[in-house]
């Protein structure tokens, strides 16, 4: 899935799935025709309507009502507010109108067959909606314009409408959203409505600078966000359009070839229409913290929230990593009085909502995670909530799957309590230990050239593979410009529950310097295979089986952009040679280093194209030409006085 849940791609879906049967003999395709449950015609239990609802300006909302047949009983609403359209995907194509029906609606099943009236509804100015739409509205904004609006009084006077003119309906809505609809969740319960009683900001993008789609660590997430814009444009509206959303056409197989040859973020954007650079280029220009990103941030505004909370985030989302624990912490400290809970599992971006959860790439999981929460968190948390039903075990402030161990685990906060801070200290000849250095100077180089860019995957690729988090590192441990350290095998287990600090000491030739920590888990020399793809067929050579044993999994990785290692509002230059102290939040974890295991990180200065080039020159890199990137000689050091190392929070052995 792209940046901020796109709609999917059903002829692509249709594609694969055609070629997974082809695979099959005749008899086995039947067979799992034969299992599979018979197709849901929710017109036989759902009502469906469309209206225009007023606002309190007079623009009118596009919002489609899903209604249950059954009049004998009321129900709850179960609001989705979002820019991604209120329509329907069928046919390849987008459609509104009452006679289209989606195979789904709520988000699972188990909302369907209990019973609610589902709300879907086009934000202000998109699709089919009237008024102005802002990327993030702003919930603050003493100079909105016309037509703009803010979230939480546009979800105020929808409730109202509602319950006015909906009937059966218990008086009670929950709200809830992936993504984008995830910040329009959290935008929407500010000073909410009484009526909204439950809320679930499920990968919520809470604050675009801050570790969300567009900066982490103060750069810019290039890959993403350029093949996210080329698609998702402003649209003159109210209008059903676009009916379809194009890919990019890269002209090339690997999205690295294309970055590198354009190489300025000025080349780049030109690559682009005049339509597809209107939001994309806004997001480039202001590479700083100023007043674009912050009056756009959600988390200083939750507050007086009446509904409870129950706030979902991947441990593998690439594009909303941060939001959840923001989201979390502010409501948290802002509305004490409510239940607030959070919910991590080892997913990619909304891989919760569609996906079992067992696997991410190579790497197993042992349980449909994702089944689990839809059946045993998500629908009990809203039939708690909703209509009163008591779950058949409580839900937890904090339900975090703990990768590596594969279990589930409830905390009462997050970082859970126990967990304890220590530090693994980088050593000479790429050592990883928990002891300090106490003597001597020593130091690790190695040459970042912006002509050779480190790439964040050992394989081709034109969109952002969903399962980079976990990719195997093997490929990047063997450059000579990544710094490896790896611990000793591991003889207890280790686990590492919050954020993840690294603080080191370097120095650049440079004016500026991006670096990049990544957290790997290093698997046995020796590990089982698991599940194999089929042997090739006929007396040709079958490419080579995959394996687990030695693989190099990321844990966790993000890039802090040198200039901003004192804030991010304010870029510094490096004076060259100069040994400075860097410190910086690498994302939080919930994993277990088994026995057997190794502990890796590495050390690298480029990200490539996930993070845009660094020209390692002191620029305004948005502006910067081809001879503004140069060549640079980073040092990392670990001496007595000088040690660096990754701050990580441990628990006690369970």
């Amino acid at each position: 899935m792209t940046r901020r849940s796109l709609p999917a791609r059903l002829p692509l879906l249709t594609l694969l799935v055609a070629l997974a049967c082809s695979a099959l003999p005749p008899a086995a395709v039947h067979a799992a025709d034969d299992a599979k449950p018979a197709p849901r015609d929710l017109r036989e239990t759902y009502t469906k309507y469309e209206y225009r609802i007023p606002m309190r300006d007079g623009t009118k909302l596009f919002t489609v009502v899903y209604v249950p047949k059954d009049a004998s009983k009321t129900y709850p609403f179960l609001v989705n507010r979002t820019p991604y359209s209120a329509g329907v995907q069928a046919e390849g194509e987008l459609h509104y109108g009452e006679d289209w029906f989606p195979k789904q609606i709520g988000p699972s099943k188990e909302f369907e067959d209990a019973g609610y009236i589902f709300v879907k509804q086009d934000v202000r100015g998109r699709y089919m909606s009237e008024g102005r739409w802002q990327e993030m509205t702003p919930h603050v904004n003493p100079r909105r314009a016309a037509g703009e609006g803010q979230e939480s009084q546009d979800m105020y006077d929808t409730m109202e409408w509602l319950l006015k003119h909906v009937p059966n309906n218990n008086g009670k809505a929950g709200i809830y959203g992936i993504s984008y609809p995830g910040f329009y969740t959290s935008a929407s319960i500010i000073d909410s409505h009484p009526a909204i009683k439950a809320a679930s900001p499920q990968a919520p993008v809470t604050d675009l600078y801050m570790g969300d789609d567009s900066y982490h660590g103060g750069a810019f997430m290039l890959a993403a966000n350029f093949g996210f814009y080329a698609s998702f444009t402003e649209q003159q509206n109210p209008t059903p359009l676009p009916k379809t959303w194009a890919d990019f056409d890269y002209g090339a197989a690997d999205s690295y070839d294309f970055f590198l040859k354009h190489r300025t973020l000025t080349n780049i954007l030109g690559t682009l229409t005049d339509k597809q650079r209107a939001l994309l280029a806004p997001t480039i220009e202001h590479d700083t913290y100023d007043s674009f990103w912050q009056t756009r941030a959600i988390a200083p505004h939750l507050k007086n929230v009446k509904a409870a909370v129950l706030t979902v985030g991947g441990w593998f989302d690439a594009e909303d990593p941060q939001g959840p624990f923001t989201t979390y912490h502010a409501i948290r400290n802002n509305n004490p009085a409510i239940f607030n809970g959070l919910v991590m599992g080892p997913w990619v971006h909304g891989g919760w909502a569609r996906y079992d959860g067992k696997q991410l790439g190579r790497v197993s999981f042992d349980s449909k995670t994702g089944e689990y929460f839809r059946q045993h968190i998500q629908f009990p948390f809203f039939e708690q909530q909703l209509k009163g039903v008591k779950p058949a075990q409580p839900i937890a402030e904090v339900t975090a799957f703990e990768t590596g161990s594969n279990v589930w685990r409830r905390y009462t906060a997050w970082p859970p309590v126990q967990a304890k801070a220590r530090t693994l200290y980088l050593g000479p000849n790429g050592t990883l230990t928990w002891q300090q250095p106490s003597a001597g100077a020593g130091f690790d180089e190695y040459v970042s050239d912006p002509n050779k860019p480190v790439p964040y995957i050992g394989y081709p690729a034109t969109s952002v593979p969903q399962e980079y988090m976990v990719s195997d590192q093997r490929f990047a441990a063997t450059r000579p410009d990544v710094l490896v350290y790896r611990s000793e095998v591991l003889d207890e287990d280790v686990t590492v529950a919050g954020p993840v600090t690294p603080k080191l000491f370097v120095s650049t030739t440079g004016t500026d310097s991006d670096w990049v920590v990544k957290l790997i888990d290093v698997y046995p020399a020796e590990y089982p295979a698991g599940e194999q793809p089929p042997r090739g067929t006929g007396n040709d050579v079958a490419p080579p089986r995959g394996t687990m044993a030695g693989y190099q999994q990321l844990v966790r990785a993000n890039p802090l952009r040198g200039k901003f290692r004192n804030g991010f509002e304010h870029p510094e230059p490096f004076v060259p040679g100069k040994v400075e102290a860097i410190s910086y939040h690498l994302g939080d974890v919930n994993h277990t280093f088994r026995r057997g295991h190794r502990i890796m990180v590495q050390v690298q200065s480029s990200w490539f194209p996930l993070v845009d080039l660094n020209p390692q020159t002191f620029v305004t890199i948005p502006k910067a030409k081809p001879e503004d990137f140069k060549a640079a000689t980073q040092r990392v050091y670990h001496a007595a006085q000088t040690p660096s190392g990754l701050q990580l929070l441990v628990l006690p052995a369970h």
